[in-house]
Order: structure tokens, then sequence, then C-alpha cells
């Protein structure tokens, strides 16, 4: 690829939202960012799982296929699959959801599928969560898809020993890590570490950036409400930037930005700013 393009992932653009809250669906209408994406500079889009049903509710997959094609975004990520380490009851509901996810996925083009590990948790059977990353990964080949999964600091797999491991353990090459620099900075893991990552292992790369100091409501607060514009925070993006080119990445970066007072902003605003500033952190420091 070597020219640098963006993605906007979802919770970016999508207005005010958070992850968990009582609907996950943008308040902006699909063309709506799209349309904003496009004018900011932006080559792609994110969609999450609820935001997606909600649009294929109303146009099919297909509909939503032509609206990121009318407006020439060709990159497109999908998220957020849980609990396909789990058995019972949660293991079928998250089947469901892989499904309908993969499906979006194979109709959209989308490079891959971002999944999670489980929340709250510090345990963790790296046999087990392998053989299960392998199966999602299985599934993910029949419709060409890679699958990621995102190094979380409030979950089991929290730093690059372990996901490394979960990698590792499930030997498919469609397999890999959607690495954070937020969950980077904020999980205390040396940028050395992420330059040393196989090339091969980097499915997703997200940008933001970050205050010093982390709010009272601890990390997950933090994370979804307090992020800011790269080069506006603590966080050394062109540091990262760097790690990252350093194991041969060349594909779209994502920039994901979740920030209540982002969040409220036009939704132009919100495309223009976040891709603006992201994009400067490609370039020399003045």
């Amino acid at each position: 690829m070597n020219k640098i393009e963006l993605l906007a992932a979802y919770w970016t653009i999508a207005g005010d939202r958070i992850p968990m809250g009582p609907t996950e669906v943008s308040p902006f209408s699909l063309r709506e960012r799209a349309e904003a994406a496009a004018e900011a500079g932006y080559k792609g889009l994110g969609l999450v799982y609820q935001d997606i049903e909600a649009n294929k509710a109303l146009m099919g997959l297909d509909g939503i296929r032509q609206i990121l094609d009318d407006n020439g975004l060709p990159h497109v990520e999908v998220e957020f699959l849980g609990d396909w380490f789990e058995a019972g009851e949660k293991k079928r509901a998250s089947d469901k959801v892989r499904g309908d996810l993969l499906e979006a996925a194979a109709v959209l083009g989308a490079r891959d599928v971002k999944i999670a590990p489980q929340m709250w948790s510090e345990t963790i059977d790296i046999a087990h969560y392998a053989a299960a990353f392998a199966d999602v990964c299985d599934a993910a080949a029949a419709i060409g898809t890679n699958v990621a999964i995102e190094v979380l600091p409030f979950t089991n797999i929290r730093d690059l020993k372990t996901a490394r491991a979960v990698v590792e353990g499930a030997g498919r090459a469609n397999g890999g890590l959607c690495i954070d620099i937020w969950h980077m900075e904020r999980g205390g893991i040396d940028f050395g570490e992420v330059a040393a990552l196989p090339v091969g292992y980097l499915k997703s790369v997200e940008l933001n950036d970050a205050r010093a100091e982390i709010v009272p409501g601890g990390l997950w607060e933090d994370t979804i409400n307090e992020r800011v514009l790269c080069g506006e925070g603590s966080f050394d993006v062109r540091g990262f930037i760097k790690a990252i080119q350093a194991t041969g990445f060349d594909d779209f970066w994502s920039v994901e930005l979740l920030g209540r007072e982002h969040r409220l902003l036009p939704l132009r605003e919100q495309a223009k700013r976040s891709f603006d500033t992201t994009m400067a952190m490609f370039e020399p420091a003045a």
C-alpha cells in the first residue's frame, strides 16, 4: 500500500454513544457517516454489530455496501465478538453473533473481524483459548477475512506475551492481533515489544491519544470517555507509529477516538478533526 490511508473506527464518528451503553446504534445515518468520513479524507469505515444489524434491517447488507462504495470507502472492519471461548448458552449466543458478523464481513469485504478476550478477568487457559481462536479463524478463512484479538488491559489477554501464545497456539495465518496505542500505553507495554511482533500478527492497528492521568473511575471509564485527538494528549503517537512500521506493517490504519467531548461535536467536525490530527502524526515533528 505504502500510501497512508485511514479508516474511521466506529466510535470515532458514531456520535453520542458508548460501548455497552443502552444502545450502540449511531444516531447518525450510515449515509451521513460515510459522507462525513469521505469528505474528511478517510478511506474506510468501522462498524459494530448492533449498528450493522440495524442498518441491515433497513437496507440489507448490499445496501450498506452500496453506501460505502458510493463514498469511495473500500476499507472495512467489523466488531466486536465476545464469548468465543465460552461454552453452553454463552457460546451459542456468541456463535449467532459470529455468524452475523462473518456474513457482514463477506458482503462488505471487511479486512478483519475484531474479537474481545474475557472482560474483567486475569486467568487464562492458553491451550483452550488457542483452540477456540483457531475455530473462529477457520470460520473467517472460509470468507477470506482475518480475525484480530484486541489486547485489552482489563481482560485476560492484557500483554503481548499472552496474546502471542494464543495466536501461536492457534497457528492460523488469518489470525492475529488488534494493537491499539491506548491499550499499549495504559497497559504499560513497551513499544519495543510492539516493534518485535511478526508482521503477520498485525491484523489491525488503532491510533488515538489520552491525557497522562487516568480518571478516578478507572481504566474502563478512561477508555470510553477520556480519549483525545492525536497530538493533544500524552501518548508518543509518532513513536508508536514507528514501532508498528518497524514490523513491516503496510495496510490501512484505524482511528479510534472515544471521548465525551469529541462525541458531542457535529458529525463532520468529528470526522475532520480526527482525520487531520491523526494524519499529522505521520509527518515529521515540526
